[in-house]
């Protein structure tokens, strides 16, 4: 008899069936809700292995230390974190890992936490065959609750940002061979890098969503992160908010010099660990907010129907024959 794996059912069965443990509804986002007298607490646990997402070659523990910080507050701000508390962290790490290794890992998580806010609130060390870092990030609930089922038909679709550019930094790291007829200036080599090894993040969204409600009675909306790719994101929030997404495929933001091809459109959608926002609002909030902040994009809407993508542009749909990154 065939026993299943783990590579058999791929990472997102996996958490529909640890679901079954939990509360209802526990697993539909990234950050955890924990209901307080005073302040709701928002919870989020992200996790780094060596070789699967990091190795000597492609970063230095600094930037890793940096990264593993923006990993936590992207989910906790995708949820509507309006302040971070602080982290803990766990370590397994081998025994014959230098403490220079240590001390500029905790100099990056150090460097994030005092651009992004939050102190080190504690964790645990382990002894292991290869690197590993766990984080635990306590945020606190904003006014407005950002939640990945909360999405609605005729929602225009945003994002705060360019994709693409980290899994570019990635493989200029990983001394990745391009194809002979393709040239990447040093500006985008250089931009590029910089997103994979020191990704920014955008806390000003949940201020800037105020001052642009043009209803105050609403305070859920549709939102996550693009950690996993711009494709999984949006197939997330509609599978979530059970809607069609429609995207416009020419209001796609991208690099200027970013490479034309089918392989650099997979890099794009499906590139993941941007750490942008991807979200949905009523048409005159979208407008409002568009208008107030440039770096705001309007890329599609969603519609009543089966969860699912479909670009506008229908020659596009081969895109999303493409298969997002596996875990497994």
């Amino acid at each position: 008899m065939h026993k299943e794996t783990l590579e058999d059912i791929g990472e997102k069965e996996l958490i529909n069936r640890l679901g079954k443990f939990m509360p209802s509804n526990q697993i539909l986002d990234d950050c955890a809700l924990i209901k307080n007298r005073n302040n709701d607490l928002l919870v989020n646990n992200d996790s780094l292995v060596e070789n699967i997402h990091f190795n000597d070659l492609t970063i230095c523990p600094k930037d890793l230390g940096w990264k593993a910080v923006v990993s936590n507050i992207s989910d906790l701000l995708s949820s509507g974190s309006k302040e971070t508390i602080g982290i803990t962290i766990s370590l397994i790490l081998p025994a014959k890992t230098e403490w220079f290794w240590v001390e500029e890992l905790y100099k990056g998580i150090n460097k994030a936490l005092k651009k992004y806010g939050g102190i080190i609130l504690g964790g645990d060390c382990s002894k292991g065959n290869q690197k590993a870092i766990s984080i635990t990030a306590f945020g606190i609930q904003g006014e407005l609750e950002l939640r990945r089922n909360a999405c609605r038909p005729g929602e225009i679709i945003l994002t705060t940002g360019i994709h693409g550019l980290s899994k570019l930094g990635f493989l200029i790291q990983s001394k990745m061979n391009f194809d002979n007829n393709v040239s990447l200036n040093e500006r985008l080599i250089s931009k590029s890098i910089k997103h994979f090894c020191r990704p920014k993040l955008y806390p000003n969204l949940i201020k800037n969503l105020l001052k642009t409600r043009s209803n105050k009675k609403i305070k859920k909306l549709g939102c996550t992160d693009s950690s996993d790719g711009l494709f999984q994101a949006i197939q997330d929030l509609a599978i979530a908010s059970k809607c069609k997404a429609i995207l416009n495929y020419e209001k796609i933001p991208k690099d200027k010099d970013w490479p034309k091809g089918d392989k650099w459109e997979n890099y794009y959608f499906f590139g993941g660990e941007d750490y942008e926002l991807v979200f949905s609002l009523p048409k005159k909030w979208a407008y409002n907010l568009s208008k107030l902040d440039k770096n705001i994009y309007e890329i599609g809407y969603f519609t009543i129907g089966e969860p699912s993508i479909e670009f506008t542009n229908k020659s596009k749909n081969q895109l999303l024959k493409n298969v997002p990154f596996k875990h497994f």
